[in-house]
């Protein structure tokens, strides 16, 4: 009797199927990471980020890129005002 051994399927080697969802839309600028940081091991990370562009996505993580008005941006900025400088030059 011979045992065969089950190879996972494409679904379930993806992260974005093994982690919540929400994770590739996060608020946060670290969970946006952690997204983009899973994306780069993806066996299709290549093919998602090219269909992204081509659909322009709106938003979210997509091929380890994140992108805003379709458009891939750098990071995400927390939200709310940004910091003030701690020195101020006088006028």
């Amino acid at each position: 009797m011979t045992t065969s051994v089950l190879e996972p399927t494409l679904d379930e080697l993806l992260p974005c199927r093994l982690n919540d969802a929400e994770l590739w839309f996060a608020e946060s600028p670290s969970d946006v990471e952690s997204a983009k940081a899973l994306c780069k091991e993806c066996p299709v990370q290549e093919m998602c980020l090219a269909g992204a562009l081509e659909r322009r996505e709106p938003w979210g993580v997509w091929g380890g890129e994140l992108f805003l008005a379709g458009v891939v941006i750098p990071r995400k900025r927390p939200r709310g005002r940004p910091r003030k400088d701690a020195t101020v030059t006088a006028a």
